[in-house]
């Protein structure tokens, strides 16, 4: 009797894995492109920081206000 044949590494990654782990490298790719500190002035506040760090930033504010307003959508239908 024969084994069956085990799949491969590869081939036991789902279509989901090989698109996060796409979208880990772009990540990378754009940090590594984006180092130089840039000054971002908020009121009175001055800034100096990277500019990929700025952008994340941005991001999980823009998502967390996405979230909040779901959920509200969500609660008054």
């Amino acid at each position: 009797m024969s084994s069956p044949e085990k799949p491969s590494v590869l081939a036991r990654v789902s279509p989901m894995q090989w698109v996060a782990l796409a979208l880990t490298v772009l990540a990378v790719v754009f940090v590594a492109e984006n180092r130089t500190k840039v000054s971002i002035e908020f009121l009175l506040i001055t800034i100096r920081s990277p500019m990929w760090m700025v952008l994340l930033v941005m991001f999980v504010v823009g998502w967390i206000a996405g979230l909040l307003t779901a959920r509200q959508r969500r609660r008054s239908r």
